[in-house]
């Protein structure tokens, strides 16, 4: 054994540089904006909820926890329902334990192998063969116990790469985990704001319909006093009938999206949470960060998950060409025989072998090559997709920045058409009493009062969700948080 050691000492020795590319960390992007034109220094204001003023601020800080901003109790309850029961990112963290578990088990190529084994054997020589054991006993039992030992130097660094593969194979599960977090967070603020929105715009159309009906009745009354005509009745009650269908529609997409809440929190539709938001009770964050871009591929959970694939990839290089190569083998074994248990180490029962072994690959059909040409294009793509993800994460933060901008100039767009189509309409309704104005303007007034009133609930819904995108966009300040999942 003592022999053993210096052989295994020696090949330590013989360990030199790994074979195949180094990695080297992408270098980050060298545009130092988004958008094409320089972004406003705040956006447009309007009266009203999610009517504030925003902010860009470069290079901010991102809050872990970035939907507290919205100041909502209900959204943090149906967030932290989120993280506690949604299968999909318990399954995202038990995949990040077998990568972990599958890392470490490939270092275990970097140390020895020892085996232990006992075998009991009873036999009966053939008379026309010399006997097996000294004694001339034609029937015998031989007992043999033995240590064995193996270990392959690593010379050339193919068990390396391997390990270094795993390892960023494990480094690419936990950003695939953290995305994971990201996504759910994110979809589950906009799913909440848009069945707000919905039980928002199912209200208005309530109104609109009773608008409809009150009208439809002025528009009875006027017909028997012989002030309208029975084609006027019937265009309004075509009107009202046009409002009343459209809340079928918006209750489904409604019902649909509440189902699709329960889903995200881990739930069946029929267990849905209590919790739900009224948009009226939202804050809209006023003063949004904005990472600079050689910031965003340090943030973005699906940028460093192509990073850590085209570390793995690089790394499987290295394995491909180590197979290519001489191989070392070290084997030792000790151990005993004997035909009684207790007799196995006894006297000169007791043996031992020591051996080494190179094993040059010489003929495998092309095997080897063209896998080595494979990890060679596999590396290639990855290279390709991690460009391809910061191109899209980029993009990712420029839509969401240009979409905030025109939210704001929508909302108070809307805001401003609303207040005046309530006001055209409530003139046109006392008009209408004292025969001021005829049915066809009424109609005309009530029906831009029905669309903006739906637009200015949509738009304000858009801010919000726009303004979560953006956080998502920037990855969402997971490093400011403490509950990473497999972070040690």
């Amino acid at each position: 054994m003592r022999r053993l050691a210096a052989i295994l000492a020696g090949g330590g020795v013989l360990t030199g540089c790994a074979v195949g590319p180094n990695f080297y960390r992408p270098p980050p992007p060298t545009v130092d904006r988004y958008t094409p034109e320089a972004l406003p220094a705040a956006t447009a204001a309007a009266p009203g909820p999610a009517g504030a003023a925003q902010t860009f601020a470069p290079g901010g800080e991102i809050a872990g926890a970035w939907w507290t901003l919205f100041c909502s109790p209900a959204l943090d309850r149906l967030i932290a329902e989120t993280l506690r029961a949604n299968p999909d990112l318990e399954a995202a963290r038990a995949a990040l334990r077998a990568a972990h578990e599958n890392y470490f088990a490939s270092r275990g190529a970097f140390l020895p192998q020892v085996d232990a084994s006992y075998n009991l054997t009873r036999a009966q020589a053939s008379a026309a063969l010399s006997p097996p054991l000294n004694s001339s006993q034609e029937n015998y039992t031989l007992h043999t116990a033995q240590v064995s030992v193996s270990y392959a130097p690593d010379v050339f660094g193919g068990a390396r790469r391997g390990v270094e593969a795993a390892k960023a194979q494990a480094d690419q599960q936990r950003w695939q985990s953290e995305a994971t977090y990201l996504s759910l967070t994110s979809n589950l603020v906009v799913t909440a704001i848009a069945e707000a929105s919905l039980r928002d715009q199912i209200a208005a159309q309530h109104r609109i319909v009773g608008e409809a009906r009150q009208v439809l009745d002025i528009t009875r009354r006027q017909e028997d006093l012989g002030q309208a005509a029975g084609g006027d009745v019937a265009a309004q009650e075509a009107l009202t009938a046009q409002a009343e269908a459209a809340l079928p529609p918006l209750e489904k997409q409604w019902g649909q999206t509440r189902d699709l809440l329960a889903d995200i929190t881990g739930h069946a539709p029929s267990e849905a949470s209590a919790d739900r938001l009224d948009l009226a009770s939202l804050t809209l964050p006023t003063d949004l960060p904005v990472s600079l871009p050689s910031e965003l591929v340090r943030q973005r959970p699906d940028i460093l998950a192509a990073e850590a694939n085209l570390h793995a990839a690089s790394a499987e290089v290295g394995v491909a060409i180590a197979a290519r190569i001489p191989a070392f083998q070290l084997t030792a074994a000790a151990g005993g025989s004997a035909t009684s248990f207790g007799q196995m180490f006894a006297g000169g029962n007791g043996f031992w072998s020591l051996a080494g072994q190179v094993t040059q690959p010489i003929f495998y059909g092309g095997q080897l090559l063209h896998k080595q040409k494979a990890a060679e294009a596999a590396l290639a793509q990855a290279k390709a997709q991690y460009r391809s993800a910061v191109l899209a994460a980029l993009q990712n933060v420029a839509d969401s920045l240009q979409a905030i901008d025109a939210d704001a100039r929508a909302n108070a767009a809307a805001d401003k058409s609303d207040a005046a189509a309530r006001r055209s309409l409530d003139i046109a309704k006392s008009q209408l009493e004292t025969g001021q104005v005829s049915l066809p303007t009424l109609l005309a007034t009530e029906q831009a009062w029905d669309q903006a009133e739906i637009a200015l609930v949509q738009a304000r819904a858009t801010r919000f969700s726009d303004t979560a995108a953006l956080f998502q966009a920037l990855g969402g300040g997971w490093w400011k948080r403490t509950d990473l999942p497999g972070a040690s």
